[in-house]
Order: structure tokens, then C-alpha cells, then sequence
């Protein structure tokens, strides 16, 4: 019999007492995995039915409780396994249960046809390369029978890039498959979804299903349906791939591990990695994590024993690690150096491509006055304005604001006034000016906009219809061009400024992975890595490609600061349209923070955030800092509890555990 109530969450910033109860609807066709529509205050919401109850909740009568308008899901969407794991992000990562629910599942309104890969897999044995010694002893120890009363280990497989982690990854899967089980691969962009699953999709045919932000809601449901059906075995996708319902997880795989968009960021502020630790954990999956620059708490888990380090040293096709040029940036006219402009000339006379690398889009960045002093910031932010000359206006990558750029300064009038800097833009502009008769393409956020866009743009590369690829980090990672012999880093320092204590380890990564891209098949691969700071140690150690040395010295720093590892964080962002009430809210918290820290633990702030107004907020920062999450994340929830009586509605508090940015 049908039980007549129903315990519903809502995607809704709440905390305390998340679950509501409803009547049946009088079909009774809502149950436990469905979305409803409901009343939810003045509004129709949706809501994931995640109990049933044959009494209502005690100390409510039954005429106050409202019935459900209608049932959006014919079948279930999600199960008790999905709804124990959204308790434990809203435990871990401080938020509502609603809200980790909603992030875990596709919000299409329909489900449509069933699409998949290629019905022809392909011999998968024939198609598969010949494994070396090092690849062979990693599958060998990933693969093998594990003590289902011992813990099993995270693995992590460690190699320069080209070394061939994706094909052990690949033959774990199968190996998985073969046992019955069932596999996730995590890849930490779109574009590289884009290959990985191209790869996958030959190997795997019909069992092998893509999901990623970049589909339509009603398409992502549409897979997700089919992987929940168990017609699908191995998954695809980015950071929320993560997530895919699979029946009999046996393999979990994180590549690009040390990849900062696998934390999100939007509540819940979850890592990818976290949650797949924590469906490891639970489903007794193996867990394999690979780059050839680890993120510094892997590294030290490595160091430690707590994650299986498994080596693979050497290019497998016939290339070798690619030479590395650091060159001074300081008396060159224009973007590209001498030496810089020298190779890609080379390269196109040998018949082979070259990518230029620079994380920063536009035309120019930074608008200032000679005369004085005055620079062209946002109205709604505080940050300069980027010139995009494709546009012919200034524009915030913050908030999307724009004026068309001043002719003389507004300040004093006087026309030593103007942009300096440079975006991918203006490299483009000087590669053409420089090489009319070569052919470019641009691939960042600006070029890149339309549905399938990059794609397309990169199989044209890949098949040599481009002779220079300029671009963001989407070209940055993970991406395996055969005909590629150069890359340039334009500008290596880009991100080294920023008041982040991550700063010098993405810079370091940055370089290291995008010199990968250069000479994977050929032993003549070159890069160039121009900049202003030739002397800066993140620069040097990822120029000499020194991966032991730049983590021996980031260690030693972090451990002297008190940063992760070595102490754990968790961050309170505060905003609001005014100064004094966002103010007033980040010292109230201070306030209440105060007495309930533990003895371990202290407290940095409250401050102004390093980008201190986004859209017109204004925005205060209070992080606390421990040596252990246990105790530092019970205070931090005694502090919430505390903070939510009587608190300011019109100031929006955000909170981040373990965060990867603190701009």
C-alpha cells in the first residue's frame, strides 16, 4: 500500500531542518527517487522525495500539511545510495541536503531517446597498444585481487607526460568490465572530455556513455537514466561525472588529478576527488588518480604511504622530454621574442605545429594613465578592464559589464592614457602580422562558444589544418597532438602575482603540463617559456622540468606558513550590496568564532577578500585554520549555528571547506 506522506528536500540554502513533508498525490505515483512540484512558500518548487512516512511528522496536524501538484518522474532517478551520499556532502561540505542532491542529478525536465557511442567497439585487443615494462608492472598491482578485509589504498599513477597513463587507465577499465563492474572517468575539462571519450567510445562502443555541463538538461537525463538502467558501464566527464549512478562501481579514475576545476564552485563546494574517495569507501571501488604534476596533498600522501605511487618514466611514442628555454621577456618588443619567433618559423619550415599558451583572453588587460595615475576598473567589481578588440569595448570577466574604451584619459584629459598588457587577442593579431602566409587559430572563451565549437576546432589541428594553435589552458592539458614539435608560453606569470598561497604550484603545473604538449612522437620537441621573473623558483623548477625539487621546496614553505597539508581550512565568504552591513556581518561571525575554536586551531581575518566587490557585492573573508578537519569542522558548525539566530538576511553568507582559491 502506497504510504500517504512524503519527505521532500528542496534546493534551497538550508541547513537546519531540511526536510519537509506533503500528501501523496491522489495517483500515488510519487515514491522515493522522484522529483515533485510543490508549494513551497509563495512559489512552485521542485523537490526529491527521499522518504515516505505512514503518519505525519509529530507535532503537525494533518490539515497543515500541504499535498504535491504534480510528479515529474515517471521512474525513480536516484536511490537510498544516492540520498546516503548527499547526507554526507551536506554533513562534510556545510550545506543543505537539498542542495547536494540537486548537484548530484541532471535537472532536464524529460527524458528522450536513448543515444550512445558506435554500436562497434572495434577489436578492443587489436586496437590496444603494446604495453612497456613500467605500464605493465602499474596495471599488474591496480588490477590485482584485492583482501576485501584490508583497506584498499588509492593508486596514483605518477609519469611525465606521454608516459602512457591513459592507456593503463584504459586497461584497468576493461580489466573491471570483465570482472562485471562498472567504471567512472574523470577528466577535469570539456575539451579533454571531448578525446577521452573518443577514446573510450572505440574501446567501449555501447556501454560507454559521456556526461558534462556542456549537454542540454534534457540530454544529461536522458544518459542518466540509461547508466541508472545499467545499460552503461563506463562513464565519461568532468567534475560531476563523479556522480553517475552505475550499478557495481569497481573503478574510479581521476586524471589530471591535480586539476583545480574539480572542486566546484558553487555550493555545495565540493572536490571530486573527496566524493569519489568517499564512493570508494563505500562501494569497495578502486580509486586510480594520475598527472605528471600531483597536486601537493597528493604528493605528500604519496610521501606518507597513504596512496600507492606507481611510476611510468619514459615517452612511449619514440619522443623524448622536450627541451626547455626560459627567455626574459624584458627588452621585447611586442608579445614574442626573438627566440620564440625563430622556432615557429622552424617549425613551419619542417612541416610540424606549434601551440602558444597564455591564460589570459582579451585583447588588453590594464588601462592606465601616465599623466595621473588613473586606471579603467569595473563599476560593479573591482577589478581593471579587459580590452577586446574583436568587440571594440572594455569589458569585466567578473560580471560582464562594458564601456567602450576612452580616447583620453577621464580623469585629466590627457591622451598618454591607454591599455598595456596583453590577452591571446593581441597575440593573435602579432602571430598574423608576423606569419601572414601560416594559418592561426584562436581557442579560448571568446572563440569558443558555440556547442561543439572546440571540438571541432581541435580535430582540424589534430589532422594538421592549423599551423599554430593560440590559446587559454583549454589547450593546455591532457590533449595529444602528434604533428605538435613547439609551444610557446607567452607570458609564464600570469597567475604568480595573485594573493593565493596555491599561486606558485598552478604556475608550476601550468608550464610543465603545457611543455607536455610539445614532441610526444618526435625527440625534436621544443619550448619556449617566456617571462618577466626568469629567476622565480616555480619558473626555473618547471622549466628544468624538477617536479621532486619544486614539491621538496613547496612543502618546506607550507608547512613554515601553516597552509595546507599541513593544516586544513575552511573559508567564510560574506557578501553584500553594502560595505558596512557586509562588515558588520563578517565581525559578528569573527565574534562568534572566537570562543568556540578549538585549542589547535586559529583565525585569519576578518578581511576584505583580494577581489573585494564582485557584481556590487561586497565581499569580507574569515577562514579558519586547523590541524585536523574533525574538530575544526565541529566548531565551524557550532559558529554556523550560532550565526544563523538573528542573523542579517540582506548579507549572503558563503562557506567553503577545503578550498582550492581564497580570491
Amino acid at each position: 500500500m502506497t504510504a500517504p506522506y512524503l519527505d521532500l528536500v528542496f534546493d534551497v540554502p538550508l541547513r537546519e531542518c531540511p526536510v519537509f513533508t506533503y500528501r501523496m498525490d491522489e495517483k500515488g505515483e510519487a515514491g522515493i527517487g522522484k522529483r515533485v512540484m510543490a508549494p513551497f512558500g509563495r512559489r512552485e518548487m521542485t523537490g526529491y522525495v527521499i522518504g515516505e512516512r505512514a503518519e505525519p511528522p509529530p507535532g503537525v496536524g494533518e490539515g497543515a500539511i500541504k499535498a504535491i501538484r504534480r510528479v515529474v518522474d515517471a521512474r525513480a532517478i536516484f536511490d537510498t545510495a544516492d540520498i546516503d551520499l548527499a547526507k554526507w556532502m551536506a554533513g562534510y561540505y556545510l550545506c543543505g541536503l537539498g542542495e547536494a542532491l540537486a548537484a548530484m542529478i541532471p535537472s532536464g525536465r524529460r527524458v528522450g531517446g536513448y543515444s550512445s557511442f558506435p554500436d562497434d567497439p572495434g577489436d578492443i585487443a587489436a586496437a590496444a597498444l603494446a604495453l612497456s615494462d613500467e605500464q605493465e608492472k602499474a596495471l599488474a598491482v591496480i588490477t590485482a585481487g584485492a583482501d576485501p578485509t584490508v583497506k584498499l589504498r588509492p593508486f596514483y599513477l605518477f609519469g611525465i607526460t606521454g608516459s602512457g597513463k591513459t592507456e593503463v587507465f584504459l586497461r584497468s577499465a576493461e580489466a573491471v568490465i570483465r570482472e562485471g563492474k562498472s567504471v567512472i572517468y574523470l577528466v577535469p575539462e570539456i575539451s579533454l572530455t571531448h578525446q577521452t571519450a573518443e577514446a573510450i567510445g572505440k574501446r567501449f562502443g555501447p556501454i560507454a556513455a559521456t556526461l558534462h555541463s556542456g549537454m542540454s538538461p534534457s540530454k544529461r537525463l536522458t544518459e542518466w537514466v540509461r547508466i541508472r538502467s545499467g545499460e552503461v558501464r563506463i562513464v565519461v566527464g568532468p567534475r560531476s561525472a563523479v556522480f553517475a549512478p552505475l550499478t557495481a562501481l569497481g573503478l574510479i579514475i581521476i586524471d589530471e588529478e591535480h586539476d583545480g576545476s574539480y572542486k566546484s564552485g558553487n555550493t555545495p563546494r565540493y572536490h571530486a576527488r573527496q566524493v569519489a574517495m568517499r564512493r570508494a569507501a563505500i562501494t569497495g571501488a578502486r580509486l586510480v588518480m594520475g598527472s605528471a604534476t600531483p597536486s601537493v596533498e597528493a604528493w605528500k600522501l604519496m610521501g606518507e604511504g597513504g596512496i600507492t605511487r606507481l611510476d611510468l618514466t619514459r615517452r612511449l611514442s619514440g619522443g623524448s622530454p622536450p627541451e626547455i628555454i626560459c627567455v626574459s621577456l624584458e627588452h621585447t618588443e611586442g608579445c614574442l621574442t626573438t627566440e620564440l619567433k625563430e622556432e615557429i618559423r622552424k617549425t613551419a619550415q619542417l612541416g610540424r605545429q606549434s601551440i602558444l599558451f597564455l591564460n589570459r583572453r582579451g585583447f588588453a588587460y590594464f588601462y592606465h594613465c601616465k599623466q595621473c595615475g588613473y586606471e579603467l576598473s569595473c563599476k560593479h567589481c573591482s577589478v581593471s578592464l579587459t580590452y577586446h578588440k574583436s568587440k571594440g569595448r572594455a569589458v569585466c570577466h567578473y560580471c560582464g559589464y562594458s564601456v567602450v574604451p576612452p580616447k583620453a584619459c577621464p580623469e585629466c584629459g590627457s591622451l598618454e592614457a591607454g591599455f598595456t598588457g596583453f590577452g591571446t587577442e593581441m597575440i593573435e593579431e602579432e602571430v598574423g602580422r608576423t606569419f601572414p602566409e601560416l594559418l592561426v587559430q584562436r581557442a579560448d572563451a571568446d572563440t569558443t562558444g558555440r556547442k561543439g565549437s572546440l571540438a571541432e576546432t581541435l580535430d582540424v589541428f589534430k589532422a594538421g589544418g592549423i599551423n599554430i594553435l593560440l590559446g587559454t589552458q583549454m589547450v593546455a592539458k591532457g590533449l595529444n597532438f602528434p604533428g605538435v614539435r613547439l609551444v610557446g608560453v607567452v607570458l609564464a606569470d600570469t597567475g604568480l602575482h595573485l594573493p593565493d598561497f596555491r599561486a606558485a604550484e598552478r604556475t608550476f603545473s601550468l608550464i610543465v603540463q603545457v611543455a607536455g604538449r610539445a614532441g610526444r612522437y618526435f625527440p625534436d620537441g621544443k619550448v619556449i617559456v617566456q617571462t618577466l621573473r626568469p629567476n622565480d623558483p616555480a619558473i626555473t623548477r618547471a622549466c628544468a622540468l624538477d617536479v621532486e625539487g619544486f614539491f621538496a621546496a613547496e612543502l618546506a614553505q607550507r608547512e613554515m606558513l601553516g597552509f595546507p597539508p599541513y593544516t586544513r581550512l575552511i573559508r567564510f565568504t560574506v557578501r553584500a550590496k553594502e560595505a558596512a552591513r557586509a562588515d558588520g556581518a563578517i565581525n559578528r561571525l569573527a565574534k562568534l568564532a572566537a570562543p568556540l575554536l578549538p585549542p589547535d586551531a586559529d583565525v585569519l581575518g576578518p578581511a576584505e577578500c583580494p577581489i573585494g566587490i564582485i557584481a556590487g557585492n561586497h565581499r569580507r573573508q574569515l577562514i579558519l585554520r586547523g590541524k585536523g578537519m574533525g574538530t575544526l569542522h565541529a566548531s565551524a558548525k557550532a559558529i554556523l549555528d550560532a550565526y544563523e539566530k538573528g542573523r542579517d538576511t540582506k548579507a549572503y553568507l558563503e562557506v567553503d571547506v577545503d578550498p582550492v582559491s581564497l580570491l
